[in-house]
């Protein structure tokens, strides 16, 4: 049985287990991997941790739109192999990798210019400013490095390999604690980069991941070398990524945006706060794993089997997805409830920073559901290529929700930090509540089921 005939006929549990549990696996070493830069940074100092919270706002704001296009990739190429059209699936793979790398030079350049501007924007100024443009002008250079390996993973995940992306981040995690104090501190020729040695560690690491993900993506001979105008871009394919993706990398977007305007209301309790709502950020992204390797899961398996209009294994796909991952989500909540402080703890020893953190922990472990919800329904509405409702749900919980309850929160009625986020949790159940009713709309409507 070829791999698109085993996607659509096996059973969905059984699937939905074999993507998942490999994809939220890789997830889980990718956020640890954060947890490393983010403890080695506190080793730096408080305001290095601040930063590298301020960095990610902006490098999410680049990369989610190549998480946002790599979707529309895993989409259409497989809508085209559950269609048994395998050569127009090759096509989608080939132009996809140069579509992605020709937005990744576009973005370095775009982030490169419009850094400085966010920083200070966010608060930044004199040596705390500094420290933020050492890290991600690093980051930014090695933006067509991330943008490749989106577009291979995006290939790999169309038929159904979340293995391949998830041995490239374990591989990763582990680099990652040899080479940050290596570039940090320095050895023998190599000198100390400070915080801009976290930053050279992670572009390198993408370099080595990048050539690991193309041999395993030749392996499939979805794509090739034989003929190099295959990669030559092309308006017709490249119009549908831009249709297709458009939506969800907009969502990304917002979400990038969304980060940043929470970032800039929590700034307004101090540098502390940001270090602290940073480090319970990733510690949160722990929990949140197995819904994300969910989500990705449900994006492959719909893609094939609404391609191949196997539509009563579509709604399957869904409703269980939602079964798996509130069943997740419950011991993530338990789970952080009585260690996070602990967790917190581990990367700075500040009694502000560890409050702060954990206050974040305390409310936003309670949306969990919610966000299991949004990120089945997304997947979802990308796989049956309905994606123009996904940027509209996040302009409404990433950007105008979340801009005026943080206003009335802070700037109105001035009350403490943590009703920052019980508002949070209000603003984003009402969108998880409109994504499902919407989404399962969508599926009647196109799928009579």
């Amino acid at each position: 049985m070829n791999k698109t005939q085993y996607l659509i006929e096996e059973p969905i549990p059984k699937l939905l287990k074999e993507l998942t549990i490999p994809a939220s696996t890789g997830m889980f070493f990718n956020t640890m991997y954060n947890v490393v830069d983010t403890f080695y940074a506190g080793l730096i100092s408080t305001q290095a941790i601040a930063a590298l919270s301020l960095s990610f706002m902006i490098f999410f704001l680049i990369t989610g739109f190549g998480y946002g296009f790599s979707s529309a990739i895993t989409a259409l190429t497989g809508n085209s192999f559950g269609r048994k059209k395998n050569h127009l699936a090759s096509i989608y793979a080939h132009k996809g990798i140069s579509f992605l790398i020709i937005l990744g030079l576009i973005f370095s350049i775009f982030g490169y210019l419009i850094s400085p501007l966010l920083f200070k924007l966010l608060g930044a100024t004199d040596a705390y400013l500094d420290i933020c443009l050492d890290y991600i002008n690093v980051i930014l250079y090695g933006t067509i490095f991330f943008m490749a390996n989106f577009s291979l993973n995006a290939i790999l995940v169309s038929k159904g390999d979340t293995k391949t992306y998830r041995n490239s981040l374990i591989f990763g995690f582990f680099a990652n604690l040899v080479l940050n104090p290596l570039f940090i501190y320095g050895f023998w020729f190599i000198p100390s980069m400070g915080i801009s040695g976290i930053a050279f560690a992670t572009v390198l690491i993408q370099i080595i991941n990048m050539f690991y993900m193309l041999y395993k993506v030749l392996q499939t001979k979805i794509i090739h070398f034989d003929r190099l105008e295959y990669y030559l871009p092309n308006l017709r394919v490249f119009n549908a990524f831009i249709k297709q993706g458009t939506p969800a990398s907009l969502n990304m977007l917002t979400m990038a945006f969304g980060s940043i305007i929470l970032t800039y209301f929590v700034a307004h309790y101090g540098y502390k706060a940001v270090a602290g709502y940073g480090i319970g950020f990733r510690v949160e992204q722990l929990m949140l794993l197995p819904a994300l390797g969910l989500s990705t899961a449900v994006l492959s398996l719909v893609s094939n089997n609404y391609g191949a209009k196997q539509f009563n294994r579509v709604k399957e796909i869904v409703i269980l997805a939602f079964k798996y991952g509130f069943t997740i989500s419950t011991f993530g909540i338990v789970f952080l409830y009585i260690f996070g402080k602990l967790i917190v703890a581990q990367f700075d020893d500040d009694l502000s920073v560890i409050q702060y953190g954990f206050d974040y922990l305390l409310v936003e472990v309670w949306i969990f559901y919610a966000y299991v919800v949004l990120f089945v329904c997304v997947s979802t509405l990308q796989a049956i290529k309905q994606p123009k409702m996904i940027f509209y749900i996040g302009i409404y919980r990433q950007i105008i929700a979340k801009t005026i309850v943080s206003f009335i929160i802070v700037k109105y009625f001035e009350l403490d930090y943590i009703y920052l986020f019980v508002g949070m949790f209000f603003m984003i159940y009402s969108a998880a509540i409109f994504a499902y009713f919407y989404t399962m709309y969508k599926l009647k409507v196109l799928c009579n089921i």
